[in-house]
């Protein structure tokens, strides 16, 4: 039997998903709250489950400060993050503040009811819909990459090169990147001239505009 503390602020939501889990002879709600201080209540009287689902934008404690505090108190307890936010980053910080699984509230009942499951045996879980876009996120960001690299070996640009174009674009002067590279002034004066050369640019303003377009700095 699992036991579950369902948390959400919406009572026509929380009864709804109530059901649902109760549809199932493995699982058992032991506590509903509105909120995190209320959820928290239910902890400190006993009411202690093997999984918490919360919601996170709720009033007076947040599901996000909540799932600081049971990871920091309760650390057996599994918790799942139930939301309609699907930032990357946002997600991120749930994970890092200890959820173990992040279902956007579309997501469908079988796969609510697999996570719970999942969770439960140890396991860390995001939802279908996320797990996509970050993979098409990745396959992006390698493109990127690999379009850059074949720009690099097309114009043939050096190591040295592409420093120096970063510290173009950071404003530096040549004298400020001599210095910094420990070059002569004149040695970097040739590597902006080469810079300009190789990308068929007329000067530097149009050098920084040519790197940015094609992923070089």
């Amino acid at each position: 039997m699992i036991n579950i503390i369902l948390t959400e602020d919406h009572p026509i939501v929380r009864n709804g998903i109530k059901l649902l889990l109760e549809s199932q002879q493995n699982f058992c709600v032991i506590g509903e709250a509105s909120n995190g201080k209320e959820t928290l209540r239910l902890f400190r009287n006993n009411v202690i489950p093997d999984v918490l689902i919360t919601d996170i934008s709720m009033d007076d404690m947040d599901g996000l400060q909540l799932t600081e505090e049971i990871r920091s108190n309760y650390p057996q307890v599994k918790i799942m993050i139930l939301s309609m936010i699907g930032q990357r980053e946002f997600i991120s910080n749930c994970f890092a503040k200890g959820a173990n699984a992040y279902l956007l509230k579309k997501s469908s009942y079988e796969e609510m009811l697999f996570a719970i499951n999942h969770v439960a045996k140890g396991g860390r879980y995001l939802c279908d819909e996320l797990s996509m876009d970050l993979i098409e996120n990745m396959n992006n960001i390698g493109l990127d990459l690999a379009g850059k690299t074949r720009l690099i070996d097309e114009i043939e640009l050096s190591d040295r090169e592409l420093e120096v174009l970063g510290l173009i674009s950071e404003g530096l002067t040549n004298i400020e990147i001599a210095n910094k590279l420990f070059l002569s002034k004149r040695t970097v004066e040739g590597h902006r001239q080469n810079l300009i050369n190789k990308t068929k640019v007329k000067n530097s303003a149009a050098l920084i505009k040519y790197a940015v377009k094609n992923g070089l700095i």
